[in-house]
């Protein structure tokens, strides 16, 4: 007699199609992390860094089925594409809603930015819907079809609750730090992960706010997933040998 096995899991693609810091080093594109599941109706961006239009349309990835973006926080680099986005999918006649969740604030951030970028966007009729969702540390939530999210506290100031993010994909969990001091929510949000993306700032320079590769080393121990790739690297980090599999852009990978 053979034991029952579970069905398999719909694979989910990660293209880091922005895995840089703030300031482009290395010319690498700002925050913005593609997942697609062959089960899911739309792909997800975890961040959407100011350059993600470019970003993505340079890996052959159309901004337009893009179904939810989920933001860790709320810096430039991290959300400042959305405005760039919505527009694009106004212009481009886009018809599927697109979801946003972030931290608490979000929408009021973004209205800000779209506002001070293109004054009069916000409040234009679109012919595709934009929802909201605030994610509270704690509390999963449906973001959508799918698609569940819950958070954590990160260290990291950003004008509104910075987050750790733990991604439920059709059974595939997929955590992000974003941007933050080690905190021991990162092993919570870990634990049993398909896949970690770890931010590496530097290697082992304290820098308030930020993860090292010498904290992620530190704390080896303590990070419960299957597969981590490091990102958001500083020139301090890039051709170093790291731990683990450090993201250029373009990477691509099956989870």
């Amino acid at each position: 007699m053979t034991s029952a096995q579970a069905p398999a899991k719909p694979p989910v693609t990660v293209t880091f199609a922005g895995c840089g810091d703030a300031f482009g080093s290395g010319g690498r594109f700002q925050a913005c992390i593609h997942l697609r599941q062959a089960g899911l109706a739309a792909p997800v961006l975890l961040d959407c860094g100011a350059t993600s239009l470019t970003a993505l349309r340079r890996c052959g990835l159309d901004p337009g089925e893009i179904g939810a973006v989920i933001l860790s926080h709320l810096h430039g680099d991290h959300f400042g594409g959305l405005p760039f986005l919505i527009l694009d999918g106004q212009f481009s006649r886009r018809r599927t809603p697109l979801a946003i969740a972030g931290p608490p604030g979000t929408s009021q951030r973004l209205e800000a930015a779209m506002e001070c970028l293109f004054p009069g966007s916000w409040k234009v009729r679109r012919p595709f819907e934009v929802t909201m969702t605030e994610l509270e540390p704690g509390r999963p939530v449906s973001v959508a079809a799918g698609i569940t999210a819950d958070s954590w506290l990160a260290s990291h100031p950003s004008g509104a609750p910075a987050l750790i993010l733990r991604l439920d994909l059709g059974g595939t969990a997929i955590a992000y730090t974003g941007d933050t001091a080690w905190v021991p929510a990162i092993t919570a949000a870990s634990r049993d992960a398909d896949l970690l993306i770890a931010e590496a700032y530097y290697w082992d320079k304290p820098v308030p706010y930020h993860l090292r590769h010498a904290d992620l080393v530190a704390h080896e121990r303590d990070l419960g997933a299957r597969r981590v790739v490091l990102t958001h690297m500083s020139a301090d980090m890039l051709g170093r040998t790291a731990a683990h599999l450090a993201a250029h852009d373009g990477l691509v990978i099956t989870v």
